[in-house]
């Protein structure tokens, strides 16, 4: 991948999510009211995380997760509450303070380290599956791949994520948002052609060892994304 242009793209979703949208997104990730486009993402969220928990076993004692891009972490206590030790991870502190904040007690003897940093960064360790919900969203494909691959690297068993699958009236949508100053808004999502993505992916050298499995889109209003499971062969 460019590492210029991920050390970017990273940069800007950091300040979004740490400083422009602490507020908007604490509100969206609990339940508290909220008007209806926002509450339409909420209910799309919810409905692909519990896609993706009911992709990893019911059974998690004994097994490491990362949760890349934990967010205010309610994918990583689902995992914890099936045994799970989970490493949370994000590039917020601010949320990952809230998720923490928030954090219930743990069942079944899981439990959850919280951290703010870089998904990618080595010294996290290897994990048996590495779950990544709308943490890849914001990058072009090739840069998505490049962390895709990366993350494979240190996983032993699955790999969860999702992208916002491309249509011509998202197309159409970016590139109108192209031709006016984004101001205080969030990133724009960098839509993804199916074909193109799992050609990337199947062809790539560092993904050899793995294969396409299950995948499941979720369309909730303002909301649309597809999940994909890669899995070692």
């Amino acid at each position: 991948m460019s590492h210029l242009t991920y050390q970017n793209r990273r940069g800007e979703i950091e300040t979004y999510f740490d400083r422009t949208a602490v507020q908007a997104w604490a509100r969206l990730t609990s339940d508290a009211p909220v008007g209806r486009v926002r509450a339409s993402v909420r209910a799309g969220r919810d409905r692909m995380r519990a896609t993706l928990l009911g992709w990893l076993p019911d059974d998690l004692r004994g097994l490491r997760v990362l949760d890349a891009g934990c967010g205010t972490g309610a994918l990583a206590v689902e995992a914890a509450h099936r045994g799970a030790e989970v490493l949370a991870i994000d590039l917020s502190p601010t949320l990952v303070n809230l998720a923490r904040e928030r954090q219930p007690a743990i069942r079944h003897g899981g439990a959850i380290d919280f951290r703010s940093g870089d998904m990618l960064a080595p010294e996290l360790g290897s994990f048996d599956y590495v779950v990544g919900m709308d943490s890849v969203i914001h990058y072009e494909t090739g840069d998505a791949v490049n962390v895709l691959a990366g993350l494979a690297q240190r996983t032993r068993r699955g790999l969860l994520f999702t992208y916002v699958p491309s249509s011509p009236a998202l197309e159409a949508f970016r590139a109108i948002g192209k031709l006016f100053p984004r101001g205080d808004r969030s990133p724009a999502v960098v839509p993804v052609a199916e074909r193109w993505l799992h050609h990337r992916i199947d062809h790539d050298a560092q993904l050899q060892g793995w294969a396409r499995g299950r995948t499941e889109r979720i369309s909730s209003g303002f909301y649309t994304s597809q999940a994909l499971e890669l899995t070692r062969k």
